[in-house]
């Protein structure tokens, strides 16, 4: 893998992170009825979707992909992207 390869890896893992913590954030406001923590998390995770959108396009599917792991995952946790990327690391194994 190049250096470039091993910089985008990171991107992806850490925009699924900030995902997370915004539906959580966004959960939280849903449960308490907090506009702010609803905005919030709501913000939070169309960045990470934008930002997992860039680490996506600038990733080889076939050289990084987890295969049907990265797909079981996607479709856990609800992440079309995620699911659909590891659909096509699977198919070109």
């Amino acid at each position: 893998m190049s250096a470039t390869n091993n910089q985008n890896q990171p991107g992806l893992v850490a925009s699924h992170a900030q995902y997370v913590k915004g539906a959580a954030v966004e959960q939280i406001g849903n449960v308490s009825g907090s506009e702010e923590w609803k905005r919030s998390g709501a913000e939070e995770k169309d960045h990470a979707v934008s930002a997992m959108k860039e680490a996506g396009e600038k990733r080889d599917h076939q050289a990084q992909g987890f295969g049907k792991a990265e797909e079981m995952a996607g479709k856990a946790v609800g992440c079309e992207g995620m699911r659909r990327e590891g659909e096509e690391s699977v198919q070109k194994q």
